[in-house]
């Protein structure tokens, strides 16, 4: 089984440093195409149809998140902060950046703990990892980060519940959308937007807007 560092490494070889458009503040490692480093991962991994390296793009759910936070840094400081589906870690660097007591991301992908831990240093920032599924998990956190994760019924269902139970804890669970089919219709009050600049590559268009989303319990 392949180590922490030999996913760094990879992740480094398959990606260049750059800055998302909506918070060119914060470098990541990002891939500039989606198909190589797909087909590079299938082969990395040893297996064929896998989702896609969702860790090698800063989506426009985690950049809208990532904007909302720098622009008004007391939303997160001195709190605790989850970034759920974390991806390369964007809007966890972000919430560090800001000031959080502590951030963690939440993955199960392992290459995308690996982006994260190469973007948290890149930004001087320390991220944790919450490894593995944490739906489920007490509330631990004072706010959640939830960057466009309702693009599939099954995973909304999977993680709605658990989320609207954070909510009603006393979690603040902040739900980016750029539009997707499976986000709730009720239980959401619209708190900011963003017109983010995308690829035609990833998403058949130039600009998302996003709306971010304070879910109820």
């Amino acid at each position: 089984m392949r180590g922490p560092a030999e996913a760094e490494a990879f992740v480094a070889a398959q990606t260049v440093i750059a800055r998302p458009a909506l918070v060119p503040e914060i470098p990541l490692h990002l891939a500039t195409e989606i198909t190589p480093i797909w087909q590079a991962t299938e082969a990395w991994l040893g297996e064929q149809g896998i989702e896609p390296p969702f860790w090698a793009f800063a989506w426009p759910g985690s950049q809208a998140l990532a904007r909302w936070i720098l622009d008004d840094p007391t939303r997160v400081a001195g709190k605790r902060v989850l970034d759920f589906a974390a991806g390369g870690g964007l809007a966890a660097i972000a919430a560090a950046l800001a000031g959080a007591a502590g951030v963690e991301a939440a993955e199960i992908d392992t290459l995308a703990h690996a982006a994260t831990r190469l973007n948290a240093r890149l930004n001087g920032v320390a991220v944790a990892e919450a490894p593995g599924d944490v739906v489920g998990s007490p509330a631990r956190w004072d706010t959640v980060l939830a960057g466009d994760v309702c693009y599939e019924a099954p995973m909304t269902r999977h993680i709605l519940p658990w989320l609207r139970q954070l909510a009603g804890a006393g979690v603040q669970v902040i739900l980016a959308d750029p539009g997707r089919a499976y986000v709730p219709r009720e239980g959401l009050e619209a708190v900011a937007q963003f017109r983010v600049p995308v690829t035609r590559e990833l998403e058949d268009r130039d600009t998302r807007e996003v709306t971010l989303f304070r879910l109820a319990g």
